[in-house]
């Protein structure tokens, strides 16, 4: 029995073997390459290589292969509602070709996982929007931040962002409501972090522009640019000086505990890179409980250039 598959624009490109798993699931190594030596798998009629990367409209055959009742839908983790579907495409800032912006609602992860399975990726994955391709994570952002966020719309995309931010050439802003004030209105932050990988110790640098925006004697408005793009970056800084921020129940001082804030008062606020000789800046509009605590606290928030 012979089952066919033929290669769509988000994965051209694509190694077989990897095109393989993405399509039909975690097939070991070992048998995709027992079964394209025996011809069990084959593209465009042919016998071929664990290297060889696919194209747009290649056939790709398999003859009896095991895992053929298993093929070919997208194994999805979250199935969400319609009302959830729109309510996240409401809030797109801009959606063009090859790209889509929007404004990320704080508590909802970008990717799935064993302690959260709602996700943006699963939830555009439904979205007519992405209709003819697949959403591709480009960048991270924390479940409890908001703020702009990107999701390319094919793997070409997704490598030049990829490759952008690994070049430091996309540039991020983020906002910050801390606890106390911070006495140095402005500079940069070289940390050494710390993080543990399968119980082995790992040393990071890590380094963030930083400007108070406005301050008094209980909190401070905070703009912050990071330049390099660790885990909790910004949240472990704040916390090191002594100013975590508002909500942060992971990264707070002692003195800090007794926050009634449920939210993390972190936000990506804006987004700037260059693609082909074309600027591209984007801004999220701040959370209305990021802007209540703001005049909570009698904290002006400038306009920022």
């Amino acid at each position: 029995m012979i089952k066919s598959i033929n290669v769509d624009k988000a994965c051209s490109g694509m190694r077989i073997d990897r095109y393989l798993r993405f399509k039909i699931g975690k097939i070991p190594q070992s048998l995709i390459e027992k079964s394209l030596r025996s011809g069990k798998i084959k593209v465009n009629n042919k016998k071929v290589k664990s290297s060889l990367k696919v194209n747009l409209n290649d056939r790709v055959d398999l003859y009896n292969f095991e895992f053929k009742e298993q093929i070919l839908e997208k194994k999805i983790k979250f199935s969400p509602s319609n009302k959830i579907i729109k309510e996240n495409e409401n809030l797109i800032i801009d959606n063009n070709e090859n790209f889509v912006v929007l404004n990320k609602s704080a508590g909802i992860s970008v990717q799935g996982g064993t302690k959260s399975k709602k996700n943006l990726i699963d939830i555009f994955y439904k979205s007519e929007i992405f209709q003819d391709t697949k959403p591709f994570s480009v960048h991270r952002l924390d479940k409890e931040t908001s703020g702009v966020f990107i999701i390319a719309k094919n793997r070409e995309t997704a490598q030049l962002f990829t490759s952008l931010f690994r070049l430091r050439k996309v540039h991020k802003t983020y906002l910050a409501i801390c606890h106390g004030e911070i006495e140095t209105n402005s500079g940069q932050w070289n940390d050494k972090l710390v993080r543990f990988d399968n119980g082995k110790k790992i040393i990071e640098e890590a380094k963030t522009s930083f400007k108070v925006l406005d301050k008094n004697s209980i909190c401070s408005l905070v703009e912050l640019k990071p330049i390099t793009g660790r885990k909790h970056q910004l949240r472990k800084q704040l916390y090191a000086i002594g100013n975590s921020i508002y909500g942060d129940s992971k990264y707070s001082n002692k003195l800090f505990k007794q926050s009634k804030n449920k939210n993390l008062m972190l936000h990506a606020y804006q987004i700037k890179f260059m693609i082909n000789d074309q600027k591209y800046t984007y801004r999220a509009s701040l959370p209305n409980y990021f802007s209540e605590l703001l005049k909570v606290k009698r904290l002006n928030f400038p306009n920022l250039k």
